[in-house]
């Protein structure tokens, strides 16, 4: 064709054009641009070029995997050089697969473009050549009378967003499913109460709420929200995934309602109750013979609408304690508190902060054929053989107090309360222990020397729960730098300053750690693989308290908290935040994250 010159064919597997064609234009601009950034020395990248022309492996790869240059600076460069958006991969894109219907997906990958979305008449397509005719003629015939809007990406990026957009065609697309809402569903208005439009049995709602919860699941999220708008906005779905939460989709406003309904369905709740909040359960089978059990809560908002919340809880084998970053001291701690034959080991912190997997890592070390274990949980989350686990139904009356009742005529060694609401679930805790039984549980406080305190101030005994504990083990979650684009860097004198006043300056010295601009800390640059936050995973950060004979006499004359952190940092204790600097220092995560979950 007139005007277009011969290319390779490893640059047609990648988002740089080959050497032949581009000479004066890619090596000019966005090679050059490499060098600039100081993404790549002059001398490697000749060797690349050189590669390249030998024609067995296409430059991309050469530049992204053997001279390890960061896919953003390469977008970066490419964006720079077409004058359009690089777009990287993201699992949370929403692909339209109604834009495939008359594409061939081997195709599109062999010619490395791509449909994103559809606004109207406009269609975004990401494409690795936004210059080239042949894919331009290609893109307008496939999209006759359409407004079309460039963005660029590497051959990666592209190749996983075909297998995301063929996978997402096999389960049926967001888009087909909410197509399928407007022919099939009557569309009801914001002031019109009725339940005619709410049917259970309907394909694409139910298929719609599958969806959610199956991308909640893909994703990671520990949390699903719908949030209905009045005024006809259109309701907001969000996921929280490692404890922040972002919108994955929207939906039509005129299917609120039945989208809510249908989880209601799904978790036996009353659909015509619109005007009291309502909890339930939801059992929902995965791929294979996993199952994810969700909390359901709904809460009535203005407008007569209601947000519904789903809390998942994906059934998991426990945790080793050994995984789970306790500092050698206080795993050794734990280990031998375990194994003592009766007293109280209690494990607290906020909702989700991982306390549960923590006492299933302690009864998977003592779990042995020569030990009886109960537990009553709710719900129950981990399961693991020789545990006899109880699930907690409070509208029955099976309580955790009355599961405690049953467990001590069961002749147990090892008790798990999944938690201690209430004084009558503390009392039988405590005097269980007292009677020659090994209890663990969790309580919700902030940290372990408020544990103490809140359990007086419900009316616990000083003197028995003094004798019953054994120890108390705090811990929030942090995000944890993501492990592929963690990078070191020297801290300013400022930041050392945080680090140094937080951990507490007459603690510090006990580090042997001097200097300050010369020291290393970690951070995440950003990557494909985190969404660009430098953030993959959570890691947990300790506090854990040892009830000494000092620590039992403080408790038994209900002394001021202030006074038993004292005594317990003065026999070794390693506060949260302390701990959390620690594992900053370690380069798990950055001392923001830290102070965000344990400032005091």
């Amino acid at each position: 064709m007139e005007g277009t010159e011969e290319r390779s064919e490893s640059a047609r597997q990648s988002g740089i054009r080959s050497p032949v064609r581009t000479r004066q234009t890619i090596e000019q601009n966005v090679l050059d641009s490499l060098v600039y950034r100081e993404c790549i020395c002059q001398r490697d990248l000749e060797a690349a070029l050189e590669g390249a022309r030998e024609g067995s492996v296409d430059l991309e790869t050469i530049l992204l995997d053997r001279y390890q240059v960061s896919r953003n600076a390469l977008g970066a460069a490419l964006s720079d050089f077409y004058q359009c958006p690089y777009l990287p991969f993201d699992e949370r894109t929403s692909i339209d697969a109604d834009l495939f219907k008359t594409l061939n997906i081997d195709y599109l990958k062999k010619n490395l473009w791509l449909p994103i979305a559809r606004h109207g008449v406009l269609i975004d397509v990401l494409t690795s050549d936004p210059n080239d005719p042949e894919k331009g003629w290609d893109v307008r015939r496939a999209f006759p009378g359409a407004t079309i809007r460039y963005s660029v990406g590497l051959r990666r990026d592209i190749e996983q967003f075909l297998a995301a957009a063929k996978t997402s065609g096999k389960s049926t697309s967001l888009g087909t499913i909410l197509s399928e809402l407007v022919h099939d569903i009557p569309v009801v208005q914001a002031t019109e109460v009725t339940t005619s439009v709410i049917d259970e049995n309907d394909s694409a709602i139910v298929r719609l709420a599958n969806h959610m919860i199956l991308e909640a699941d893909r994703l990671g999220a520990s949390d699903l929200h719908i949030e209905p708008y009045a005024d006809r906005k259109d309701t907001a779905v969000r996921l929280r995934v490692d404890g922040s939460c972002f919108t994955y989709m929207k939906i039509p406003a005129a299917y609120r309602r039945a989208v809510v309904s249908r989880l209601k369905i799904m978790a036996n709740l009353d659909i015509a109750e619109r005007r009291k909040p309502q909890d339930g359960k939801i059992r929902f089978k995965l791929a294979g013979t996993r199952h994810m059990e969700l909390r359901v809560a709904t809460l009535p908002t203005a407008g007569g609408d209601e947000d519904i919340v789903l809390r998942l809880l994906t059934a998991k084998e426990p945790m080793p304690l050994e995984a789970m970053e306790f500092s050698s001291e206080t795993l050794q701690a734990i280990k031998s508190l375990a194994e003592k034959p009766h007293g109280l080991i209690l494990c607290v912190g906020p909702t989700g902060s991982g306390k549960t997997t923590t006492l299933h890592a302690i009864l998977r070390y003592i779990n042995t054929d020569e030990r009886k274990i109960w537990t009553a949980e709710d719900p129950i989350e981990i399961t693991q053989d020789g545990l006899r686990q109880v699930q907690v139904h409070q509208k029955i009356g099976l309580t955790f107090a009355t599961a405690m009742r049953a467990f001590l005529r069961a002749d147990p060694d090892v008790i798990m309360i999944g938690e201690m609401r209430d004084k009558e679930t503390a009392d039988i805790a405590i005097e269980a222990s007292l009677t020659g039984h090994l209890v663990l549980s969790t309580l919700h406080t902030n940290s372990a020397v408020e544990t103490v305190v809140r359990l007086l101030d419900l009316g616990c005994d000083p003197f028995n729960f003094a004798d019953s504990m054994l120890g108390i083990l705090a811990q929030r979650l942090c995000k944890k730098i993501c492990s592929q684009c963690r990078e070191a860097y020297h801290p300013s004198l400022q930041e050392w300053e945080e680090l140094t006043q937080g951990y507490g300056t007459q603690h510090w010295p006990s580090l042997g750690i001097e200097g300050g601009e010369d020291q290393t800390l970690y951070r995440g640059r950003g990557c494909e693989i985190c969404n660009q936050t430098g953030f993959k995973g959570r890691v947990p950060i300790h506090e854990f308290l040892v009830a000494s004979d000092v620590l039992k006499k403080l408790v038994q004359s209900k002394s001021r908290p202030s006074e038993i952190l004292t005594a317990a940092m003065n026999d070794g204790m390693v506060t949260l935040l302390q701990d959390g600097i620690l594992k900053v220092r370690r380069g798990l995560t950055v001392c923001s994250q830290v102070r965000a979950v344990a400032a005091r």
